[in-house]
């Protein structure tokens, strides 16, 4: 089954894409992705997909819309070249914040987004850590969203951490679920930080719902983008007697000055996935950032998919 598998990297997930290939044993498939002067996007296969499993691997990380174009004019090469059928890899899932109507006359972006997937032709979604899970409830296709939270158990049971002294942090309310996860990988309670957001990316922390003096506080947290909110939080952790204080998030955004945010921030470590690349010049501005990859779970869910075994039996590969 695996030998009918056919993997393509478009622009934004190369370097993940052949770290999955590797793992799967199989040569990166061809595909040529090109951008014209005014904006137009081609993509095309360069080997043959007759009756092939297609992965298409692809964040849709800045520039999102261009990235998401890439994938739709992807999906619709590969089905007008009779593919067996197309599964589209988007560790980091665009629009994925824009998952309801939060005031009148605002869209539901993430649904639209679907709605294109689909009328495209992909065949299957995988993902990572959707902003708000219900979005699986947006497609009428197959939809795998996976979740980093093993991964980020086990490089934290690596630290070799008294559970006793460990409190895993909610950033709001929102996330609990999330930290009730990491927590109980690492057989530790969890505390929230109740705040509020006046206007998009800016966050006003208020006060901590939990004990974290004299604790290590494990801050988690599906997305970073402008650290405002971040490092607010993890400000107050520090104001209520935190000891060390670390941040774990499945998506690395970074945008406008996040990087130098952190840098500045009491956080002693930021651990972030590879769903998105890291630049080499933020990762040149920062100490702070430790990026784990992702290829290996998303290599063993392809697997999982081909052979038809159970995806969610990925997780045991991080059970150590």
């Amino acid at each position: 089954m695996i030998k009918e598998t056919i993997v393509f990297a478009l622009s934004s997930s190369v370097d993940l894409a052949n770290e999955i290939v590797d793992f799967l044993g199989l040569p990166m498939g061809k595909i040529s992705v090109k951008h014209f002067a005014d904006g137009e996007i081609l993509v095309e296969p360069e080997e043959t997909v007759r009756g092939r499993s297609v992965y298409i691997v692809q964040s849709t990380c800045a520039p999102v819309t261009e990235h998401l174009m890439e994938v739709l004019v992807a999906i619709d090469a590969c089905r007008r070249a009779s593919a067996g059928e197309i599964n589209i890899v988007m560790p980091y899932f665009g629009y994925a914040r824009q998952d309801r109507k939060a005031k009148a006359r605002q869209p539901i972006t993430a649904k639209l987004v679907a709605n294109l997937l689909e009328a495209a032709g992909a065949d299957r979604v995988i993902t990572i850590d959707l902003h708000a899970t219900q979005i699986q409830g947006f497609f009428n296709i197959p939809i795998d969203d996976l979740t980093a939270i093993p991964m980020l158990g086990q490089y934290f049971k690596s630290k070799r951490f008294d559970p006793e002294n460990v409190v895993v942090v909610s950033p709001d309310h929102g996330g609990t679920t999330r930290a009730r996860k990491l927590a109980d990988s690492l057989g530790t309670t969890i505390a929230i930080i109740d705040k509020r957001r006046p206007r998009p990316n800016v966050c006003e922390a208020m006060n901590v719902i939990g004990d974290v003096k004299g604790k290590v506080c494990i801050v988690v947290d599906d997305m970073c983008d402008t650290a405002g909110s971040l490092v607010a939080g993890c400000k107050i952790l520090a104001e209520h007697g935190a000891t060390e204080i670390y941040a774990a998030v499945s998506h690395g955004i970074f945008s406008k000055t996040a990087v130098e945010l952190i840098e500045e921030s009491p956080i002693k470590e930021m651990i972030i996935t590879n769903s998105i690349p890291l630049s080499p010049e933020k990762r040149a501005k920062s100490t702070k950032i430790k990026q784990l990859s992702v290829a290996y779970m998303l290599a063993k869910t392809i697997e999982a998919i081909q052979t038809h075994e159970p995806v969610s039996d990925v997780y045991e590969l991080f059970n150590d």
